[in-house]
C-alpha cells in the first residue's frame, strides 16, 4: 500500500504517533517515524531524509509542527503532508514566523543544572540553553480537547529540547515541487491557526479540523484517513 514517515515537532518523540503508526501498519502501510532532537535543523532534516531513502517508492511525509521545517527540507517525498505545522519559504525559519503562542511560550523554562533529561532518545545536556515545557500548562496547550489519559500519557512523554532548532532555515523548499496537503487544526492554542492559514496557501491542498494541536492523539484516525486518502492518491498516479 505504501509507506509513510511521521515526523514530530519539538520536545515531541516517535511515540506520540504511536496510536497513527499502529493504525496505518493494521492495514499494512510500511511506517518509519525518526527521533529527531539531533540538536540543528540540519541533522534533524538529514535523519528525516534518511528514513525516506529507505522506501523503494517515495512515501507521504507527515511533519507535525516544527516537524513541518523538517520536510521541507526533505527530497524525495511523494506527497507532504502539514499538519498544524511551519511550510517554509527561502530564508524562513518558524521562529521567524512568531514560533508559537503566547501559552505555548509561558509554557517554556529553561533546564537547570538540576533539570533531568526526560523520554527517550538519549540524554540532553543539562542546561546549555535547553528547555522542557511545564507540564500543568503544556496539557492544555497541546492535548487541551484530548481524553485526559491519553492528554496525561502524551505530557508523560515530552521531553526536553535543545536550543537552537526553531531558528533553522531549510536549505530547500520542497512543497514548491512535491504535492502537498496542509490541515489547519481549528482550535490549536499552541500555533494560531490564523497563522496556520496563512502557510496553508503555500500547498497544494487545504483541509481544516476542529482539533487542538495534536490531532494524532485525541483523534489519530483523522490522520490515519488522511494519509491512506494520500496513499490511494499516489498510487493511482503511478
Amino acid at each position: 500500500m505504501g509507506g509513510v514517515v511521521l515526523v514530530h515537532g519539538l520536545y515531541h518523540q516517535a511515540g506520540h504517533f504511536g496510536a497513527v503508526a499502529a493504525g496505518l501498519r493494521r492495514v499494512g502501510v510500511e511506517v518509519v517515524v525518526p527521533e529527531l532532537h539531533r540538536g540543528s535543523l540540519r541533522e534533524d532534516t538529514r535523519v528525516v531524509q534518511e528514513a525516506v531513502d529507505g522506501f523503494g517508492v517515495a512515501p507521504v511525509v507527515v511533519g507535525h509542527s516544527y516537524g513541518g521545517s523538517v520536510i521541507t527540507g526533505v527530497r524525495g517525498a511523494g506527497h507532504l503532508v502539514y499538519l498544524a505545522a511551519f511550510v517554509l519559504d527561502a530564508g524562513e525559519s518558524a521562529a521567524g514566523w512568531g514560533g508559537g503562542s503566547a501559552a505555548l511560550r509561558e509554557a517554556v523554562v529553561a533546564v537547570g543544572e538540576e533539570g533531568a533529561t526526560r523520554g527517550g532518545g538519549g540524554a540532553t545536556k543539562r542546561g546549555g540553553g535547553a528547555t522542557r515545557l511545564r507540564p500543568e500548562l503544556a496539557a492544555g496547550v497541546l492535548y487541551g480537547d484530548c481524553p485526559a489519559p491519553l492528554a496525561r500519557r502524551a505530557v508523560g512523554l515530552l521531553r526536553e529540547q535543545g536550543p537552537g532548532c526553531g531558528r533553522g532555515v531549510p536549505e530547500r523548499q520542497g512543497w514548491r515541487t512535491t504535492p502537498s496537503t496542509y490541515v489547519v487544526c481549528a482550535r490549536d492554542r499552541a500555533i494560531d491557526p490564523g497563522v496556520q492559514r496563512r502557510m496553508a496557501a503555500r500547498c497544494g491542498e487545504v483541509r481544516e479540523w476542529a482539533t487542538g494541536h495534536s490531532p494524532f492523539v485525541g483523534r489519530p484516525e483523522l490522520v490515519v484517513g488522511l494519509v491512506r486518502e494520500v496513499l490511494a492518491g499516489l498510487g493511482e498516479r503511478r
